[in-house]
C-alpha cells in the first residue's frame, strides 16, 4: 500500500501516515492500524481524492464504505473481543475522510469517554505491532 496513487490523485494525509501502520487495502479503503497500544484501533480511509465528508462519496462508494466498516468491526471483534466497538468519522484534526473503528473495554484508560484526547499515544513495541498486523491481515483475508 502506498501513501499516494498517481492514477487517482489520492494521497494519504501525512498525519494519518505518521500515526498508523498499514494493514492493507479493501476494495475502497486503505486499512490502517492506529499505532496506540492502549486501544485496538483501525482506521479506514476511502481512496477518493478530496473526500472529507461521508457525503462526498458517491452512493455506491458510501454503500461500499458501510460494508467495509462492518468487515472491520467483525475483524476487530474477532481479534480483540472488546466490550464495545466505537465507529466514528470526525475529521476535526485531519480533514481527509477517514473512519475510526475502535475496540473498547470497560477497563481501558478512557472508558467510558472517547479515546480522542485521552492521555498520550503509546506506540506498539515493534514485535507486538508486527504480530498484531499479521493477525489482522489474516482475519481480513478470511472475512
Amino acid at each position: 500500500m502506498s501513501d499516494s496513487d498517481s492514477e487517482t490523485g489520492f494521497a494519504l494525509d501525512p498525519r494519518l501516515a505518521g500515526d498508523t501502520r498499514a494493514v492493507g487495502d479493501l476494495a475502497l479503503s486503505s486499512v490502517l492500524l492506529m499505532d496506540d497500544a492502549r486501544f485496538p484501533w483501525l482506521i479506514l480511509v476511502p481512496r477518493r481524492a478530496g473526500a472529507s465528508e461521508l457525503t462526498d462519496l458517491s452512493d455506491a462508494d458510501a454503500r461500499s464504505l458501510m460494508d467495509e466498516i462492518r468487515i472491520a468491526t467483525g475483524v476487530l471483534s474477532e481479534i480483540a473481543r472488546p466490550d464495545k466497538i466505537n465507529v466514528g468519522a470526525l475529521g476535526n484534526v485531519v480533514a481527509q475522510l477517514h473512519v475510526h473503528v475502535v475496540a473498547r473495554f470497560r477497563s481501558d484508560p478512557a472508558w467510558p469517554g472517547p479515546v480522542w484526547g485521552s492521555g498520550a499515544r503509546t506506540p506498539y513495541p515493534a514485535h507486538a505491532a508486527e504480530a498484531l498486523l499479521e493477525r489482522l491481515r489474516a482475519a481480513f483475508a478470511a472475512a
